[in-house]
């Protein structure tokens, strides 16, 4: 079974800027899109980025688009969310996952599997 493992969260300032990465146990990005979500305390898991497909762009959440890139390195089997200019409300445990092809578009939970144990980003003003 394929694991995802999230790491680099961490407490900032507001402003700053954070490089979460997704490790995957297996090729599992080779046949699917990742993605990233977020989750804050007392509130439902939303959807952050998902990688781009053909000749799509990168969907990014309108809370976070020209904030955040989702990158990834093939060679590390690696993908990346890159958080720039942070603010408070970004605090959440940021998850990993991934979609399938035929499921590009959809930002809803459900659509992505399997899920990393996330990350905790603490952003303070």
């Amino acid at each position: 079974q394929v694991q995802l493992v999230e790491s680099g969260g961490g407490f900032v300032q507001a402003g700053d800027s954070v490089r979460l990465s997704c490790a995957a146990s297996g090729r599992i990005f080779d046949d699917s899109l990742p993605g990233w979500f977020r989750q804050a305390p007392g509130k439902e898991r939303e959807f952050v980025a998902v990688e781009g497909w053909r000749d799509s762009s990168p969907l990014y959440a309108d809370s976070v688009k020209g904030r955040f890139t989702i990158s990834r390195d093939d060679a590390k089997n690696t993908v990346y969310l890159q958080m720039n200019s942070l603010k408070p409300e970004d605090t959440a445990l940021y998850f990993c996952t991934t979609t399938s092809f035929s499921k590009f578009g959809s930002t809803a939970a459900r659509d992505f599997g399997p899920w990393g144990q996330g990350t905790q980003v603490t952003v303070s003003s």
